[in-house]
């Protein structure tokens, strides 16, 4: 802790809209922060926002960018564009956090995780060249330019491996296309269990058990083909698959022993999600299973006043509301 300089009250670690939603609370009491932003989005690939009310279509980047220009103006803020690779609770309650930036290390009062998560493709062929420009994987996000499109696809594998779940996203899908092939990659058990309930409450949906082994974008719209095992291939106007999920710098919750859920998400409590660890704080992707740009703004923004609350109580020697 030598040559460590003076405490912040609070550091982000995560520049994304939680984390900067979280600052643009924080400002507002004129807390000593500092945002760690490792230039590694979740959205990094997607040309726009959508479901945003006031920046529908609005670039991602240029998004960030005014955010930060926003805490400009308050000169509470610091912003350093470095990862955080070690955190851990010290004396007096302090939490130290080294970047990798030369290992540098900082200390503060408080944390708030604002991380995100890191998406897994599937081991198929073509799949990550395909990721946003011909598959979706949220049809509120993706999807709207591309209706009307004779045919759509839906994947059924990982998390949307089971009935329920896969009509859930066909159903979507449905909104945007005349017709649905619901694809269960060899999954010949999801399958059947497909066409029982369609056979019980039919939809225009139809369900292929094929093995896929390869997927290719097509230079027209979203057009994604799909090459079968038995040297076929079907074109479809877009495919929708949910990809599973795991916590970005998940080693840093582990270094503070926080509890997970059982989704593998940090566990916080409502609503100023504090997690296991008093003094730190979690929000958007990585506390939270409803993994949208709105709902990531509306968790910083709750840490962002958890966090001063919790200080200024802390202060005067009395007791926090929660």
């Amino acid at each position: 802790m030598s040559n460590v300089p003076e405490p912040f009250d609070i550091i982000i670690i995560g520049g994304g809209p939680a984390g900067l939603s979280a600052a643009t609370s924080i400002v507002r009491q004129g807390h000593k922060t500092a945002l760690f932003d490792s230039g590694d989005y979740r959205n990094s690939t997607s040309p726009h926002l959508h479901t945003v009310p006031a920046l529908d279509y609005a670039d991602p980047e240029k998004f960030r960018a005014k955010a930060r220009a926003d805490l400009e103006q308050y000169g509470s803020v610091t912003i350093f564009n470095a990862a955080i690779t070690s955190l851990k609770q010290v004396n007096d309650g302090l939490f130290e956090a080294v970047t990798s930036e030369n290992d540098k290390s900082y200390v503060a009062k408080k944390i708030i995780l604002a991380t995100g998560v890191d998406d897994i493709f599937p081991d198929i062929e073509g799949y990550e060249e395909c990721w946003v420009s011909g598959i979706f994987h949220c049809l509120y996000c993706n999807g709207w330019e591309e209706k009307g499109v004779p045919s759509a696809g839906m994947l059924a594998q990982g998390d949307v491996s089971n009935a329920l779940v896969a009509l859930h996203f066909a159903r979507q899908a449905l909104q945007l296309t005349n017709s649905v092939t619901i694809y269960t990659n060899g999954n010949h058990q999801l399958a059947d269990d497909l066409q029982a309930a369609l056979k019980a409450a039919p939809a225009p949906m139809v369900v292929d058990s094929r093995r896929i082994v390869r997927l290719s974008k097509e230079p027209v719209r979203a057009r994604i083909t799909v090459y079968f095992d038995d040297e076929t291939r079907k074109t479809e106007g877009f495919l929708a698959h949910k990809t599973s999920t795991k916590l970005r710098s998940s080693d840093l919750a582990t270094q503070l022993g926080l509890e997970l859920t059982p989704m593998g998400t940090i566990a916080v409590h409502p609503p100023f999600n504090q997690t296991s660890v008093k003094g730190v704080f979690a929000a958007g992707d990585c506390a939270s299973p409803m993994q949208t740009i709105t709902a990531a703004m509306h968790s910083g923004s709750c840490v962002g006043g958890g966090a001063p609350l919790q200080i200024q109580a802390e202060l005067y020697g009395q007791k926090a509301i929660f």
